[in-house]
């Protein structure tokens, strides 16, 4: 069972920087994508950035371009997610995803993290 812990979360203003880690625990799998999803009050879970194990591809939502960035360190099996002018929009709870599969099967093993709040608010 792979765990994953997100911090790095907090109060910030409009214009403001935050920068999120997701922490995994040890995995084999030999392929994968880590990924931020964000969720606000009343609104469905939506995916914000993602990343790529193997070749560090990278894919984000039109509403973040140009402000969020989504990074990787393999070593430390921890993904980041570089947030800046940030808006009051950005408000949710910040989620780690983790999508792993395995060669040798056709299996999707899929994981999340306990989240962690962001609020832009002056």
């Amino acid at each position: 069972q792979v765990q994953l812990v997100e911090s790095g979360g907090g109060l910030v203003q409009p214009g403001g920087s935050l920068r999120l880690s997701c922490a995994a625990s040890r995995f084999t799998f030999s392929s994968y994508t880590m990924s931020w999803y964000r969720q606000a009050p009343g609104k469905e879970r939506d995916l914000v950035a993602g990343i790529t194990g193997a070749g560090g591809s990278t894919n984000y939502a039109d509403s973040v371009k140009g402000r969020f960035t989504i990074s990787r360190d393999n070593a430390k099996n921890t993904v980041y997610l570089q947030m800046n002018s940030l808006k009051p929009e950005d408000t949710a709870v910040y989620y780690c995803n983790l999508v792993g599969r395995y060669s040798y099967e056709n299996t999707r093993y899929d994981y999340w993290g306990q989240g962690t709040q962001v609020t832009v608010s002056s």
